[in-house]
């Protein structure tokens, strides 16, 4: 199977290589020069040939991950998408592509463990997702490092949330609801962000997602004077600096609860917030290979088989990602 891989940034490098230590054919697309085991293109990802691929993988920053979309909808192709673009998948213009969006670890694992409780239960009583890729100790600056795109953190960072209150959308300004929480001992902030996506369409009383960040950071973005291009110097990603990513999805229904917790340090030099949202996407590029997940239209995570999302769940534990689940 040929598999096109578009962008090779932080996540998208390390998925490329999975799906290279996997046996495909990949093919990695950039105008960025990149050190990587599949076969390589210095090209614009939009204005590539793909005719010959069997699914492609779009990896390239949220700013640009809708257009490169627009471009490859029309022409047929099976397409995993994890550009997180603010503008969503499923306002795509008619096309003949089949896409799978957001398979991330939030949005993406965070939708599929929704998903199997709202299988479980139907209608849900209150979601909670709280996620963040931090420093494993917070220091006197930011106590912070983007794992991704850092223009994507000012976006989450700026735009309104939607969020479901009282069983309607509801739009709240970003960063509302900061409070304190623990992350597995850690003493941290959690404030909502605009990370439900499709997850919105999900029937339940109450839904919001929060970003998780270190206790002073989210003031000392409220107070900056620094400028966007100023911010991703300061959050410039240090590979040597530990790290961790963690995660908590809690729904409640009908006197019911479910609280799956996940968190990964990185391993074998590869980040944590890189191996949490890449093994996602190749555990559902895996998928796709060995079956037809879907034959046409635009999907959501939540859309997958329960036994697929099981897999993804497993891929992740296999690879030493720590998935817990009480109850």
């Amino acid at each position: 199977m040929r598999i096109h891989c578009l962008g090779g940034g932080l996540v998208g490098s390390f998925v490329t290589r999975k799906l290279c230590e996997a046996g495909f054919e990949v093919h990695l697309f950039d105008i960025t020069p990149r050190d990587t085991p599949a076969t390589f293109h210095l090209l614009d990802a939009a204005a590539a040939d793909h005719s010959a691929a069997d699914l492609i993988v779009n990896m390239v920053p949220g700013d640009i991950g809708h257009s490169v979309l627009q471009t490859l909808h029309p022409h047929g192709h099976r397409i995993v998408d994890l550009s997180f673009s603010e503008t969503t998948p499923d306002r795509l213009p008619e096309g003949s592509s089949t896409v799978l969006w957001d398979v991330g670890i939030a949005p993406g694992l965070s939708n599929m463990l929704v998903a199997l409780a709202h299988r479980e239960f139907g209608h849900l009583d209150n979601v909670s997702i709280k996620v963040g890729g931090n420093p494993s100790q917070p220091d006197d600056e930011w106590s912070y490092m983007a794992p991704f795109s850092p223009h994507d953190v000012i976006a989450e960072y700026t735009r309104p949330a939607r969020v479901i209150r009282d069983g309607s959308i509801a739009v709240v300004p970003a960063m509302s609801e900061l409070h304190g929480i623990d992350a597995n001992g850690r003493a941290m902030e959690a404030f909502l962000t605009d990370g439900l996506r499709s997850l919105i369409n999900i029937p339940a009383n109450t839904i919001g997602e929060y970003t998780v960040r270190w206790p002073g950071h989210i003031q000392r973005y409220q107070n900056t004077t620094l400028n966007p291009e100023e911010l991703v110097d300061a959050w410039r990603f240090d590979p040597q600096r530990d790290e961790f990513t963690w995660m908590e999805v809690r729904v409640e229904a009908g006197g019911e609860t479910r609280v799956w917790t996940v968190e990964d340090r990185g391993k074998d030099g590869d980040s944590s917030m890189a191996r949490t949202t890449g093994l996602v996407t190749f555990a559902c590029v895996v998928a796709w290979s060995q079956q037809e997940l879907f034959t046409e239209g635009i999907h959501p995570p939540e859309d997958l088989p329960s036994e697929v999302i099981h897999k993804v769940i497993e891929t992740l534990k296999d690879e030493g990602v720590r998935i817990e689940l009480k109850t």
